[in-house]
């Protein structure tokens, strides 16, 4: 049985990824009735440098905090891929593990990093925004993309409407987060292990960054994204896949 549709699919290279990037528009889509799904790609196993934290310890207290921060959000569900960190390549494996989740869940809208940023970069941030970026253009609705989705799982090809890019170097929407920043912080705090105890200063430094990217707006507090329409003339659809025994 297929998951309940989603309307936003949110893909984040690491735990905490998701919050600082759209945590603000997460929380205005929940609060407005919306269901959403974050996946987390990698565990998280190399995010600190105290070596009295061991790798496999530190995996337990990061999924622990990024459920802490999800349900500040209101998120609806939130999915763990696994993959080592600082080890996500674009590689097929991956890509059948993305293509798979947009087909299930069926979002208008899919989000995540976005690849092409230059020079201060993170490998796993640019790989999860390219991976991303190419199932929603291809993979999850195309038939011959990982075949064995629609004839051995039976899940049906889907085309996502938008998608929104955060880190983007060039930013083409700004979207309201003024009555939800809050919240957005209060999912950040909940990331001990990559920020440590919530401080006055990170609130302040947090809140500012959201007013100027809200500068040209008629809002006090925004997120700046790179906006993406999916949305071209459909190809030929085929038939429901065999039911699936």
């Amino acid at each position: 049985m297929l998951p309940e549709q989603a309307y936003a699919l949110i893909f984040a290279p690491h735990p905490d990824d998701a919050e600082g990037g759209i945590g603000g528009t997460m929380v205005r889509w929940a609060r407005e009735g919306k269901a959403i799904v974050l996946v987390v790609c990698t565990n998280g196993d190399k995010g600190t440098n105290d070596p009295k934290i061991k790798p496999a310890d530190l995996i337990v207290m990061r999924e622990a905090e990024q459920r802490a921060a999800a349900a500040c959000m209101g998120v609806r569900e939130v999915i763990f891929l696994g993959h080592p960190d600082q080890e996500l390549r674009d590689e097929p494996v991956f890509r059948r593990e993305v293509a798979r989740l947009i087909r299930q869940y069926r979002p208008e809208v899919v989000a995540t990093t976005d690849p092409g940023r230059r020079y201060m970069t993170h490998p796993d941030h640019r790989n999860t925004g390219r991976v991303v970026l190419d199932a929603v253009s291809l993979y999850s609705h195309n038939l011959y993309a990982f075949p064995e989705l629609y004839f051995e799982e039976g899940l049906e090809l889907h085309r996502t409407k938008e998608m929104l890019l955060w880190g983007a170097e060039e930013s083409n929407c700004c979207l309201d987060i003024t009555e939800t920043f809050d919240a957005k912080m209060a999912a950040l705090h909940c990331h001990v292990t990559q920020f440590g105890e919530p401080t006055p200063e990170r609130g302040k430094r947090m809140r500012e960054r959201s007013k100027q990217q809200a500068e040209k707006e008629n809002f006090e507090l925004g997120e700046s994204l790179h906006k993406v329409n999916m949305m071209g003339p459909p190809p030929p659809t085929p038939p429901p896949p065999p039911e699936q025994k």
